[in-house]
């Protein structure tokens, strides 16, 4: 009898650890936040209000963007960062998933790379010294204009006859803002919302002369092998749009300007532009 007891407690005992270890096995490979699906965002922080750097933080309207996408979506993003005309080509080799950098959908892009719907309508002013005989775009004919390279700025100069040797290009927009501060250049055509940021941020003299020019939408670029990623990023954006979420963020990182706002789907076929 005594024997037939110790049974039963040693079997009892038993169960109890093996039920103990599948918690512990479930802990460790159950649907915790580590088997959330993580994706690789490219961007380059050199572009506030979209995306910039401070304290070692990202910060912008594209970080939070994507970041209420990825909460809506129930995935992770982790970044990495490089120059902008690098992004691209880093998307297309495949070392990054997707890319957030107010990147512009145009044909040439759409031939390599996969966009969103679109999520911002922008387009390029021209920014010059407070006492700048430019008021035009007819103006910065023999002129020097700055611009960060690899953006659709060079594309319209280009279309609309400004010859290449008056175009200075830099490796971001900080540095071509600098450059107008000490007559480097004679003016910037750059986005038109970094333009309005940088006055605003710098206290600036320097005004925006001229038309808004080359009215173009901005757009989430996804690695082509990515379709399960274009979805998810679209009806990510489709969400927030309808929650108010997409909104907020107008509020908190563009001062509740809303030119740019996107009210209905855009999808990227129906509003790419053509470059030359």
């Amino acid at each position: 009898m005594k024997k037939f007891i110790l049974s039963i407690l040693i079997v009892g005992f038993l169960g109890i650890l093996a039920a103990c270890g599948s918690e512990a096995d479930g802990d460790d490979n159950g649907g915790g936040e580590s088997d959330k699906l993580v994706i690789t965002v490219g961007t380059s922080p050199t572009y506030p209000p979209f995306e910039s750097e401070e304290n070692g933080e990202l910060i912008g309207f594209d970080i939070g963007l994507i970041e209420k996408i990825a909460e809506a979506e129930d995935f992770e993003v982790e970044f990495t960062t490089m120059q902008f005309d690098g992004l691209i080509p880093a998307l297309k080799a495949g070392q990054i998933d997707v890319v957030v950098g107010a990147v512009t959908i145009t044909d040439q892009r759409m031939e390599s790379v996969d966009f969103s719907n679109a999520y911002y309508e922008s387009g390029l002013s021209i920014l010059v010294p407070a006492d700048s005989d430019i008021q035009s775009f007819e103006d910065l004919d023999g002129k020097l204009i700055g611009i960060q390279k690899g953006t659709s700025s060079y594309n319209y100069m280009i279309a609309n006859g400004i010859e290449d040797q008056n175009i200075k290009q830099y490796a971001d927009i900080s540095t071509a803002y600098s450059a107008l501060e000490n007559d480097g250049v004679d003016a910037i055509l750059y986005d038109h919302p970094s333009n309005i940021n940088y006055i605003t941020e710098r206290n600036s003299d320097a005004v925006i002369v001229g038309d808004i020019l080359n009215g173009e939408y901005y757009g989430i670029a996804v690695n082509p092998d990515k379709k399960d990623i274009l979805e998810k990023v679209n009806n990510g954006l489709a969400t927030i749009q309808e929650n108010g979420e997409y909104e907020k963020l107008f509020d908190e990182y563009l001062g509740g300007e809303r030119n740019g706002f996107v009210e209905d789907v855009l999808n990227p076929e129906d509003v790419v532009i053509t470059v030359e």
